[in-house]
This record gives C-alpha cells, structure tokens and sequence, in this order.
C-alpha cells in the first residue's frame, strides 16, 4: 500500500518521503524528553562536542576567511541579487513542505511569490513581489513538516560541517534534497545554479554577520553550549510561531523551571 501512494513521485523524492515517514513513526512512539524537561535533551553530548570542535575548526580555518573575502570582494548590490536569486530557487521546495503541512494558503503565496519574482523578477534576481506586498515566503521545510505531522524532536546533535540541529531536523535537511521540484525538472548543469547560489549567499551571511557569528564561537566560554541554546530557542519560536500558539515551549516555568529562575541559564556554567 505504501509503495502504491508514493509510486507516481519521482523516485528520489518517494524514497525520502518514506524515510521521513518513517521517521515520524518512530520518533511518535515514546515521549519527548525535551517537552518535559527545563534544560536541553543532549545524551551524546560528548559526541557532539567533537563535532563542534571539527566544525569550528573549519570555520576558522575555510569558511570565516572564505566569507569575509567573499563580502569584501564581491560588491554589496551583487550580494543581494544572488542572495534573492537562492532565495526564489528555494520557494518551490516551500511549497512542497506547506502541502505537506496542509497549509494550502501558505503553498498559494510562495506558488505567487515564485512566479512574479522568476518572471518580473528575471529569474528571482529582483524581488516584484515585496514591492507589491505580498507575503513573505513561509520558508516551510521538513523538519518543520515532522513536527506538524506530530515528530518529536529528539536529542540535540551537532551535524558535519551544517552545525547545530535535532534529529528531527536532521531527517528533515536530508529529505529536503529531494523535495524541491527544480531538482527534476531542470536539465544539468542548471539545476546545480541554486546549489551554487546557495553556498554563494551561505558565505555572503557569514561574511556580514562576522562579528555576531564570531562572538558566539570564539568569544564566548562555552561556545558548544551558546550554539545549541541559540539553535533551540530560534529553532522552537519557529515552529510555536507555525502553529500559531499551539507549541509548548519545553523552556516554560510551568515545564519545571522553578519561580525566579533563569530558564536561559549555561547548564555548564560553574
């Protein structure tokens, strides 16, 4: 039955789906830790730890000096076209995500927002539909998907090279390859430009936000532990801000934290 639902989809895209299928099934089948607890659910954290490690050692080594050349070289106004560009070449994969979700209204304006910007907007390099006030993208995605389908989120874990992440987002970066249509409806080379794009405007923000970025791996006591409480407080706001109110957040008073607290506190900290 299952082969037979995903049979008329591309097969790179059935194959992820069904993983992620699975994966909500799985990470349904016992509480979340992390929703009943006032600290971060992180068991392989020496693990993770390493991980950091090599991860910031690249940054320091490839990527801070590769984004710094990249703002200092390429002008700013390029910067931006190539930044919109990957940004409308990302819009049809939103949309797959927010049919997934249900959410039909959200997959009707990126639907609008893709074809003004990819044909008044030569391709996404200008941005028409912000100057006609239209909604902005929702920037749906799997992991975010998992968790309207009922996923929960996991333990903490630090991914090669792509940083802080859950496990429920990290089935969800994985499948994301496949999910956009362009990948199978562009011909090669040219579905390879929004990966280019992408890694283009990734190196265009770190090189512009160099200092924030900076100060929380290299300023701060524990760069490990200010990475992940910075990935989950955004990462939650999100998700609490796509159900509209619905989401617990797991750092709440009335989870556990005692009156007076700071909830925001570094476990860590001496």
């Amino acid at each position: 039955m299952t082969l037979k639902v995903f049979s008329g989809l591309p097969r790179g895209f059935a194959t992820a789906l069904m993983i992620g299928t699975f994966a909500v099934v799985t990470a349904c089948a016992k509480p979340d830790p992390a929703l009943t607890r006032g600290e971060p659910y992180d068991p392989w954290e020496a693990e993770n730890r390493r991980m950091h490690a090599f991860n910031r050692s690249v940054d320091r080594g490839v990527v801070r000096p590769a984004g710094k050349g990249y703002t200092q070289i390429i002008p700013d106004d390029i910067e931006t076209l190539v930044s919109r560009f990957a940004e409308n070449l990302s819009l049809p994969g939103s949309v797959v995500n927010s049919v997934l979700q249900g959410n039909m209204r959200g997959a009707g304006t990126d639907t609008f927002r893709f074809l003004v910007n990819s044909t008044v907007g030569l391709g996404g390099f200008f941005d028409p539909a912000s100057e006609l006030n239209m909604p902005e993208k929702t920037d749906a995605d799997f992991g975010q998907t998992l968790y309207v389908w009922g996923a929960n989120e996991g333990p903490y874990i630090e991914l090669p090279l792509l940083g802080a992440s859950t496990t429920r987002d990290a089935v969800g970066k994985t499948v994301d390859v496949f999910t956009n249509p362009l990948t199978y409806i562009l011909p090669s080379p040219e579905r390879l430009y929004g990966t280019v794009a992408s890694v283009s405007s990734g190196l265009s923000a770190r090189g512009q936000y160099s200092e924030t970025i900076d100060s929380i791996l290299y300023e701060s006591a524990d760069s490990y532990a200010a990475s992940r409480s910075i990935y989950l407080q955004n990462r939650r706001f999100k998700l609490g801000s796509t159900s509209q109110g619905k989401y617990d957040d797991p750092y709440d008073d009335a989870l556990g934290s005692a009156p007076g607290d700071d909830i925001y506190d570094d476990p860590y900290k001496e």
